[in-house]
């Protein structure tokens, strides 16, 4: 079988049940499911690319993914990650902006930029700008209600221990990216830096700004330094500055995404957590990493 079909449910509303399991399988002509996490996750293979049609009518709408990948090749040997809305739960600067009174005005033009209405590095010279004279210990409050999205430390831990390189990713800012990766245990993190007077921030970030095509060109560096083909890449965020890098990885993952990203995208997660992105590559969760 050429293809692999993996179905993971959100546990937190449907359990993956044996039935629907032999729906999927019987509508897209699958052989014999594997079964990677009980009420969780299964892999279905398959002689060609599944029907998604067919596949939801199996499914009756449940909030079930689905992802389809090739059967060589599945485990990836580099995970580039987004950080904001991907491996934690907020937008890093919309919560540092509320502290500077300014968080309607900021998340307004955050939501445009990340459904590619504007250019990015635009709207991140903006919302910066916006807040100048903000006195740092803004930044430490805000990274002590950042939480981490569930299944994170578990993505990176497990792929870390099948000896992958695991890099976070961001057009945020250093100050998180360097603590996050840290809480989540990636190898390493690139992101811009915001400017201070060593009181407070001035209002403007470090240039050159990485935006969407220094994503895509680190992704491209890391594996080129990995010795990897682009086909044993990761990719995974959910705003428009991603879709540059989720179109060259081999595996472009689109999570709880916004519209543009979750149309262009190959693979999308849509209801579960990053744990599906594992389920993805063939691990079952007894191989998962739990730290």
């Amino acid at each position: 079988m050429r293809y692999i079909l993996t179905l993971v449910a959100d546990r937190n509303s449907t359990s993956l049940s044996a039935a629907m399991i032999r729906r999927v399988a019987e509508a897209v002509r699958g052989s014999k499911p594997v079964l990677l996490s009980e009420g969780e996750a299964a892999d279905i293979p398959c002689l060609e690319p599944p029907d998604p049609i067919a596949i939801q009518q199996a499914l009756e709408n449940a909030a079930v993914d689905c992802i389809v990948t090739k059967t060589r090749g599945r485990r990836k040997a580099l995970l580039v990650a987004d950080m904001d809305s991907t491996i934690v739960t907020s937008e890093t600067l919309d919560e540092l902006a509320a502290f500077a009174g300014v968080k309607a005005e900021i998340e307004a033009i955050t939501r445009r930029s990340m459904n590619g209405e504007i250019d990015f590095a635009e709207a991140l010279r903006a919302r910066v700008a916006m807040l100048r004279g903000l006195d740092l210990d803004a930044l430490e409050k805000t990274w002590k209600q950042t939480e981490l999205m569930p299944g994170a430390r578990e993505l990176v831990a497990t792929m870390r221990a099948h000896h992958a390189l695991t890099a976070l990713v961001s057009g945020g800012f250093t100050f998180f990216t360097g603590r996050v990766a840290a809480a989540a245990g990636f190898d390493e993190h690139h992101a811009n830096g915001l400017i201070d007077d060593g009181h407070t921030l001035t209002g403007e970030v470090a240039e050159p700004i990485l935006d969407r095509d220094a994503k895509k060109a680190t992704l491209l560096r890391l594996a080129e330094q990995r010795g990897v083909k682009l086909s044993a890449t990761l990719a995974v965020g959910d705003g428009a500055n991603d879709l540059a890098m989720l179109a060259v990885a081999g595996l472009g993952v689109a999570y709880h995404a916004k519209p543009i990203v979750a149309r262009e995208a190959r693979a999308r997660i849509d209801h579960g957590n990053l744990r599906a992105i594992l389920f993805a590559q063939g691990y079952p969760a007894s191989a998962f990493v739990t730290v």
